[in-house]
């Protein structure tokens, strides 16, 4: 049998078999036959097939380089083949992991290191001496661990060394099973445990010398429910003698005073008595004796009195507190600065001394005389009463004047006094003031007892004795203010529009003076009305002729005072200048004793009139019809 020989030799790079002419069990395997067989036989193939499964979509590394080709391809067609793990390998996780085993393994061998583990991070990252753990270290048997529902606290792993710690006895301490809160994952034994989350931070020798839990945890007590200091420093308290604490009933707090910097010194803050050290209460530095004598504490008076009383019952000066009735609340006068300098605010007495009550600088018995300071009046007048009655310029007492010395004082200086007058209801103005007035000026005799604010109360005489004009003779009344002012009694001026008759035009030209029209001094019964001062003027007025013509006495028809002589009458209803007239009356009117007749046909001739009314009905010649037609 060796008709094999006879097989034409493959050819390098020869295409391969058309799938059509191919009887090959591998499918559309597009690979020459000899790239695996021989001309020996289709068993067993070529020992390295020439086949780069590089070029496949599953390159081999790892320990699948080593693996044979019939161990992953049971089969003839070579393409049935899966290329996920699960398809060749066996899950012993049971699908715990998920199905994708590149998650965690990799082709170069199934062992892998936590760091390889990246869905670790998720639930329950491994760091510190967890990072340096294998698998087996806490997931026990592999293929019956369980992974995703393992227990994350610490006690699942430390039972263990949670119930063997000593140091101190966590089981008898009963310690929560919360290792965290101690133990970190860098190292189980160098546990630190944060003080403050208990509520009770650790300061000062609280920490000093670097404490065990021991020294406060006596006997592994850590079922401690008490902060307050006193629960441990209760000795301390009851042995104390600088002051005794126990026999003056201090109170146990005790941090009212110590601190956890040291025991000793304490330091109390006295302010949180009520009663806050200031000046000379901590100046020499106070020792508490110096106040609480025979270790007395249990002072419950702040007043200073209740402890200067010897103080106030030895004082004399500036007068004897006693005598004077002074009361005990010297805080009124002294202060903790020193006691020796006291100031007395009198503004708190309801009567602030200023001007002279305070130069020179006053000493209290200036006026607090014989030791009184029991005085409860303030009015000038309780201390000045003498000065009132022995004040001449004026006279207060024969005048009468009020003993409210205020009015007229003041604290500068006495002698000045000023009055306001207008405080009265009746201000100083003008000539009033000036020249600068004596009160004696305008109340005679000393008398302040005026009511009356009447200019004739004191101008009478200047009333009675005026002759341009006669003011008595004339009538004038009495309210000089009418016509004078303050400023100067004879240049008065009368405002005549407050009679109903304003003078205007030549009532004011030239400067008028009241003679001008009050006739001998007539200044009683003037009438208002222009004819009765100007009668002469209208009777030998002759252009026209007023009392020929009939004309009215109602001059203001005609007449202004701008100028008597340029009578001006309103002739709207028919025009001055018809004809030439150039406002000549005489012109039309041509009977001057009667200006209501007037003549037309003066003018206009008959022969030429009666030419321009031919044929105009109703047509006369004479001056009456002219106007019945002619109006204008």
């Amino acid at each position: 049998m060796i008709w094999w020989v006879l097989l034409p030799a493959p050819v390098p790079g020869a295409p391969p078999q058309p799938a059509q002419n191919s009887r090959s069990p591998h499918g559309s395997l597009n690979l020459p036959c000899q790239n695996c067989h021989t001309v020996y036989g289709w068993k067993p193939i070529r020992a390295v097939p020439e086949f780069d499964h590089n070029q496949t979509r599953y390159p081999l590394r790892g320990m699948h380089e080593g693996v044979a080709c019939t161990a992953c391809h049971t089969k003839m067609v070579f393409s049935n083949v899966g290329n996920k793990c699960a398809d060749c390998h066996a899950d012993i996780h049971k699908r715990q992991m998920g199905a994708n085993c590149e998650s965690c393994h990799t082709v170069r061998g199934w062992k892998v290191s936590v760091q390889q583990i990246n869905q670790h991070m998720n639930r329950f990252p491994l760091t510190g001496a967890h990072a340096a753990a294998t698998c087996e270290d806490c997931h026990k048997n592999g293929a019956l661990s369980q992974f995703t529902t393992m227990s994350t606290a610490c006690l699942s792993c430390h039972q263990k060394d949670f119930q063997a710690a000593k140091n101190p006895d966590h089981v008898a301490g009963k310690f929560a099973t919360t290792c965290q809160t101690c133990h970190s994952t860098d190292n189980w034994l160098n546990a630190r445990f944060d003080h403050a989350l208990t509520g009770f931070p650790l300061t000062g020798a609280h920490t000093v010398p670097p404490r065990a839990c021991a020294d406060c945890h006596v006997n592994n007590n850590y079922n401690l429910t008490q902060t307050s200091c006193v629960s441990c420093h209760l000795k301390d308290f009851q042995n104390t003698n600088n002051p005794n604490h126990a026999q003056q009933g201090f109170s146990q707090t005790c941090e009212g005073c110590h601190t956890t910097v040291a025991w000793s010194p304490a330091n109390f803050d006295h302010s949180k008595s009520g009663f806050p050290l200031t000046g000379a209460h901590t100046v020499p530095p106070r020792a508490c004796a110096d106040c609480h004598v025979n270790n007395n504490y249990n002072l419950t008076q702040t007043s200073c009195v209740s402890c200067h009383q010897q103080d106030y019952n030895n004082a004399k000066q500036p007068v004897d507190h006693i005598a004077a009735g002074f009361p005990t609340t010297c805080e009124t006068c002294h202060d903790t600065v020193s006691w020796m300098n006291g100031k007395f605010d009198h503004a708190q007495t309801g009567w602030v001394l200023t001007g002279s009550h305070t130069v020179p600088p006053r000493a209290c018995a200036d006026c607090h005389v014989n030791g009184n300071y029991k005085l409860n009046q303030t009015t000038c007048v309780t201390c000045h009463q003498q000065d009132y009655n022995k004040a001449a310029n004026p006279n207060h007492v024969q005048a009468g004047f009020p003993l409210t010395c205020e009015t007229c004082h003041d604290t500068v200086a006495w002698t000045d006094g000023k009055f306001d007058h207008a405080q009265t209801g009746w201000a100083l103005t003008g000539s009033h003031m000036v020249p600068p007035r004596q009160c004696g000026d305008c109340h005679v005799n000393n008398n302040y007892k005026l009511n009356n604010t009447a200019c004739v109360t004191c101008h009478l005489t200047d009333y009675n004795n005026t002759n341009n004009p006669n003011h008595v003779q004339a009538g004038f009344p009495q309210t000089c203010e009418v016509c004078h002012d303050t400023i100067k009694w004879t240049d008065a001026n009368f405002n005549h529009s407050k009679t109903g008759f304003p003078l205007t035009g030549s009532h004011t030209v030239p400067p008028r003076v009241c003679a001008d029209c009050h006739v001998n001094n007539n200044y009683k019964n003037l009438p208002t009305d222009c004819y009765g001062c100007h009668k002469a003027d209208y009777q030998n007025a002759n252009n026209p002729n007023h009392i020929a013509a009939h004309f009215p006495t109602t001059c203001a028809t005609c007449h202004d005072t701008i100028k008597w002589a340029d009578g001006k009458f309103n002739h709207t209803w028919f025009p001055l200048n018809h004809g030439g007239a150039n406002g000549v009356c005489s012109t039309c009117h041509t009977n001057p004793n009667n200006y209501t007749v007037f003549t037309c046909t003066n003018c206009h001739a008959k022969a030429q009139t009666d030419a321009r009314h031919q044929g105009v009905g109703g047509y006369v010649y004479n001056s009456v019809n002219c106007y019945q037609c002619h109006k204008n």
